[in-house]
């Protein structure tokens, strides 16, 4: 009796050590997985409007480590944080997001197609794909709604994967993105000038041919992103039905910034302290940032709506920027309730 006792309990023994070593076996393919995803580089989330709430197109453009191996899906899951856990951020929407382009670099040139069947990841997947990864890769995303409390920050999680099923992954990366506010600007010919930026009001008296409305609005910026930050402005020159006051500068993306000019129809700003007018501050803080090209001489105005007003090229600390408005007009310039709503997008690269 004494013998068939040992004999069971030997070999419950000899079960318990093959159920560590299974398990062992599988905690070091678990490591194997997860060690052997690298981290994707130049990575850049641009939202075609940081308001709260809005539609808009999420443009991901970024550059994978491992250009060997076939992607037949990508996902980029939207998270409120940028490790652990990912939960998407109130509001946000994918249920209805699209391709507004077909991926570059990604692989084959054609063929892929989203999939919004999971809430709060943007994917996209073509199970025959042939060709390798190559340069930088581009997704862009239509019809995607932001999440909807303003001035908040959220993460992509960027994902590649082997299979059309997004679970076996490639490399994968975090950016991050920001809703905001608008800053707008109203003007009424023969009365009041006022620029709004939050719960800023500046007036700028009475605009008339002898004299040049003018008016101040601040922003701030800071990024720890390996490739900085770029800020744009979007919007319409002032406007009053189909009135408007001419935009300084031209379409060219190095087009001059021009004077401010007294009984001339003048619309268009700078970020620079001025002269003539008077107004305006130079930028300050402990950061890097500067100004954009055609923004930044003193006592030169322009306003075309995306162009890049100020820009950082690597980690910096806060800078503010004070952006200087200015408004002329012509003894012509009917008169009306003139107004724009300017929006700030800044955009930065990890």
């Amino acid at each position: 009796m004494r013998v068939k006792a040992n004999r069971g309990w030997s070999k419950r023994v000899i079960q318990l050590c093959l159920a560590v070593s299974f398990t062992l076996s599988l905690v070091l393919l678990t490591i194997t997985a997860q060690v052997s995803a690298a981290q994707i580089t130049g990575r850049t989330l641009t939202i075609g409007s940081s308001v709260a709430s809005a539609s808009t197109t999420y443009t991901l453009t970024f550059t994978v480590p491992t250009t060997g191996t076939v992607i037949k899906s990508f996902a980029a899951d939207i998270c409120t944080t940028a490790s652990g856990t990912c939960t998407t951020p109130s509001g946000f929407d994918n249920s209805a997001a699209s391709l507004s382009s077909q991926p570059t670099n990604l692989g084959d040139a054609s063929g892929w197609t989203v999939n919004d069947s999971t809430a709060g990841s943007l994917r996209i997947v073509k199970s025959g794909d042939s060709a390798n990864p190559s340069g930088s890769q581009t997704v862009v995303f239509g019809n995607v709604t932001n999440p909807s409390a303003t001035n908040s920050t959220y993460f992509a999680r960027l994902t590649t994967y082997s299979d059309a099923g997004w679970t076996t992954a490639i490399d994968t990366g975090t950016v991050a993105a920001a809703t905001a506010g608008q800053i707008t600007v109203t003007a009424t010919v023969n009365e009041t000038l006022t620029f709004t930026l939050a719960s800023a009001t500046v007036a700028l008296g009475t605009l008339s041919t002898g004299s040049t409305g003018s008016g101040t609005s601040t922003m701030t910026a800071a990024t720890n992103g390996t490739s900085g930050y770029a800020i744009t402005v979007n919007g319409t020159t002032l406007t009053s039905g189909l009135n408007t006051i001419t935009a300084m500068g031209t379409q060219s993306t190095n087009g001059s910034a021009t004077t401010s000019a007294t009984n001339t129809s003048q619309f268009g700003l700078n970020l620079r302290s001025n002269a003539t007018p008077a107004i305006g501050s130079d930028v300050s803080g402990s950061g890097s940032g500067t100004y954009g090209t055609n923004y930044g001489i003193a006592n030169n105005f322009r306003f075309f709506t995306g162009d890049t007003v100020a820009t950082a090229s690597g980690p910096t600390n806060s800078n503010t920027f004070t952006v200087s408005y200015i408004a002329n007009i012509a003894g012509s310039t009917l008169p009306g309730n003139y107004s724009t709503t300017l929006t700030y997008i800044a955009t930065a690269t990890f």
